[in-house]
């Protein structure tokens, strides 16, 4: 059983066959973990998510949806929700959008999404600090390989945003976002930062300025 003989190692990426990731994903120990499986490698994520996590998630988010919604653009949004590719790879991003005219519903149910039947998530968002390494490296070649089309980390050590648009396979750093057009990378840094003092409707009002 690779539960018990693994039953220790958490936040690390341990060599595991896919039956026994999906052994220890279905588990009933690792029902609140978040899990990663790329190239043989699962990794299964059990630390707590502090207020910092959670408010840098929530104003990402803000960003995203406001202005995805004032440039009438097609979006579809999902937190902490599972993304599979059966046998090849797994993830569970802090967040993740489905962006553009052609967008295809998954289905409402508590299964992860079948990225065997349905597209990858276009844009994936990690929030990120004791990780980060790990966010920039083994994660960015795993979205690489699950087919996102941008993926963006927020470095909650420096309140950074690093930005990725992935493309033939690759990824390099940008500063405006090729699936929201218009949309600057600073944009997204600015408001987490205005976060750090300001509350959501300041930090709102502002947004709304700016994209207006």
């Amino acid at each position: 059983m690779v539960v018990s003989s693994l039953s220790l190692v958490t936040d690390s990426w341990v060599k595991v066959s896919w039956d026994e990731f999906m052994e220890v994903a279905e588990h009933s120990d690792y029902q609140q973990g978040r899990f990663y499986f790329y190239q043989n490698y699962m990794r299964v994520e059990m630390l707590p998510v502090g207020f910092r996590h959670g408010r840098y998630n929530s104003i990402v988010s803000k960003v995203v949806s406001l202005f995805a919604t004032l440039k009438n653009i097609k979006i579809v949004e999902a937190t902490n929700t599972s993304f599979r590719k059966i046998g090849e790879s797994e993830c569970q991003p802090d967040l993740a959008f489905y962006i553009g005219d052609k967008i295809k519903f998954p289905p409402l149910n508590n299964s992860p999404v079948n990225i065997n039947e349905l597209a990858a998530p276009t844009l994936v968002v990690e929030v990120a600090a004791a990780s980060i390494n790990d966010d920039l490296g083994f994660k960015r070649l795993l979205y690489e390989r699950l087919g996102v089309r941008e993926y963006w980390v927020m470095n909650a050590n420096n309140n950074d945003i690093i930005a990725f648009e992935i493309i033939d396979g690759g990824s390099r750093r940008i500063e405006e976002s090729k699936v929201l057009l218009g949309l600057q990378i600073a944009i997204v840094q600015e408001a987490i930062q205005r976060s750090l003092t300001q509350d959501d409707g300041e930090v709102n009002r502002w947004l709304l300025q700016i994209f207006s």
